[in-house]
């Protein structure tokens, strides 16, 4: 098992070798969306090691997931005599018989799209249940890795089970996309030489998700690659946005009208807001929905700085999503290069600026490394006036325990950005509001973070903080 193999993941590799070199079985899940490198990671570290392997089938009967499990057996043990079993007990019972003719030592059994194999009323559940809780667990060598996109199924049948596997997960891990820093070293150990602002425009558009960074073609500009990847004709991902949310989540078009409703509201919507704009039911399977749409990394929850009345907020983070209903969808005549003529448009800017946002917001630990802060408690949330005229604005609002607020201007710029009279004007009229309205005693800390700084000026002096994309990467 060799990490240097694998980009990033770093916490995850040392996370998953400690556990499987424990002196306890261990019954780990993996999940997260799809395309983000779940069974890449798994396979990658422990592929030689593998006691067992097998990938649920999507879309098949009981009878072919069983099929399918068996000849995965049969590979394994070397006997091809195995009987197809009639029921997932009897399967699981052929698993245990081989695993205990194995010699000493771990054993490593990892079930990949487990929730394919849930077909409906094919008892895989309860077989499980029983293969671990009277057998596996009983041991001290079995180390059980499973994964699966379908977050629907991993949360509710398994993470949050109320059954027979109710708290008998050891270890579970939330595969996350990958950060900026992340997708630079993809990139150089690739041979790309993209500049820091492309790896970072390639990161608005498709997020840090493995999977599409590997469609990218070296030797054509991020430009041309996204051209490719999301508007000529019969391009790679075509389909994709579809094929995602059906992957992940049963009845995906109440997710989808959820995610579309927050794209075109950039700070956010309350639960009400959007039954109203979805006509979705106000009930448990919206809570839901909206659980499982933030534990997969598309929408976050936060209530707004200083609200007096506590309401949350839901915001889209997923960048990919943002990208299709601004730029895919709104593509209605096929133009192969869509992307390429729309940039520097009305609608590259309105869109860059809300993903530099995004950007930033799941980049906070970069930050606040940045301002000298990775220890200090803080809370991360907007703040939007309710008596301004104008409905002034602050993007990013970071609240500290140590008495003090950054107030955070966020500006996506080919240069650096200049702060002009009228620009500095409306930004203490902004604070002004914020300190009236607040009533805030903490200290305010004016902060920037821009592409490439400041311009200095008469009026730059006034910002306290600097944070360009350079500290993003770190």
């Amino acid at each position: 098992m060799n990490m240097n193999n694998i980009i990033g993941r770093k916490r995850e590799q040392e996370e998953l070798l400690q556990w499987a070199d424990s002196t306890q079985s261990e019954f780990i899940a993996v999940y997260g969306r799809r395309r983000i490198g779940k069974t890449f990671l798994i396979r990658k570290l422990f592929g030689p090691e593998l006691a067992f392997y097998v990938t649920g089938m999507d879309n098949v009967t009981m009878q072919d997931q069983l099929l399918n499990f068996t000849v995965a057996l049969r590979q394994y043990s070397g006997k091809e005599e195995i009987d197809v079993p009639d029921n997932w007990i009897l399967a699981f019972v052929e698993l245990s018989r081989y695993l205990s003719q194995l010699p000493q030592g771990k054993k490593i059994i990892f079930i990949d799209e487990i929730p394919w194999m849930d077909t409906p009323r094919s008892g895989f559940l309860s077989a499980l249940e029983h293969f671990w809780n009277s057998w596996a667990s009983t041991r001290d060598d079995i180390k059980l890795m499973v994964c699966g996109s379908a977050t629907s199924w991993m949360l509710n049948k398994l993470i949050n089970n109320r059954g027979g596997l109710h708290n008998r997960l050891t270890h579970r891990i939330a595969l996350e996309p990958f950060t900026l820093g992340e997708c630079k070293e993809y990139f150089d150990t690739k041979g790309f030489s993209y500049s820091k602002k492309e790896i970072a425009e390639c990161y608005m558009v498709m997020g840090g998700v493995p999977y599409y960074l590997n469609q990218m073609e070296k030797g054509l500009s991020v430009a041309q690659n996204i051209d490719r990847l999301f508007f000529e004709v019969g391009c790679a991902l075509d389909g994709e946005f579809d094929n995602l949310y059906k992957a992940l989540f049963k009845y995906s078009a109440n997710y989808v009208s959820i995610v579309e409703a927050l794209s075109k509201k950039m700070k956010g919507l309350t639960r009400q807001d959007i039954i109203n704009t979805t006509k979705l039911q106000n009930n448990g399977g919206l809570t839901t929905m909206l659980k499982e749409l933030e534990a997969c990394g598309f929408i976050r929850c936060y209530e707004p700085y200083g609200k007096i009345k506590k309401t949350a907020l839901y915001q889209l983070t997923d960048f990919y999503s943002l990208f299709f209903f601004h730029f895919i969808q709104k593509n209605r005549y096929r133009d192969e290069h869509f992307w390429t003529h729309s940039l520097g448009s009305a609608l590259y800017r309105a869109w860059s600026g809300y993903a530099f946002e995004m950007l930033c917001l799941s980049h906070i630990h970069q930050i606040k490394k940045a301002l000298g802060i990775s220890g200090v408690q803080s809370m991360v949330s907007s703040w939007r006036s309710s008596s301004s005229d104008k409905g002034a604005q602050i993007d990013l609002v970071i609240d500290r325990n140590d008495n003090t607020v950054n107030l955070c201007e966020i500006k996506f710029y080919n240069q650096p950005f200049t702060i002009t009279k009228a620009y500095y004007d409306n930004l203490l009229t902004k604070e002004n509001d914020f300190l009236e309205e607040t009533k805030t005693r903490k200290s305010i800390m004016t902060t920037f973070i821009t592409t490439y700084g400041l311009v200095r000026n008469e009026y730059s002096s006034h910002v306290q903080c600097e944070i360009t994309l350079e500290d993003l990467f770190n």
